[in-house]
């Protein structure tokens, strides 16, 4: 691709990101609304014609790997995995 290309495309990225957000924001507020509403009616669940709305406390363990490697690092460095990945962003 040429500059003049790639110029092109990144600002058309740009466009579609921002939309992308504003059709996000518009998302969560609706999902705000529907949980506000089952907050106000004291359910976690409701049953509509067509649709079921969950809106639940879940409760899960996860293992605290900075407090396991303040109180015990050789135990932590035994089982500590690297990984890798790439990013790709445009300044």
């Amino acid at each position: 691709m040429t500059e003049r290309m790639i110029e092109n495309r990144i600002k058309k990225l740009k466009e579609i990101e921002a939309q992308q957000e504003a059709l996000e924001a518009q998302a969560e507020a609706i999902r705000a609304e529907l949980k506000a509403d089952l907050d106000e009616k004291g359910l976690d669940e409701l049953k509509t014609k067509n649709f079921l709305i969950k809106w639940k406390e879940i409760v899960s363990n996860r293992l605290d790997g900075k407090a396991l490697k303040a109180a015990l690092p050789d135990v932590y460095s035994q089982f500590v995995k690297a990984s890798s990945s790439r990013r790709f962003t445009i300044a």
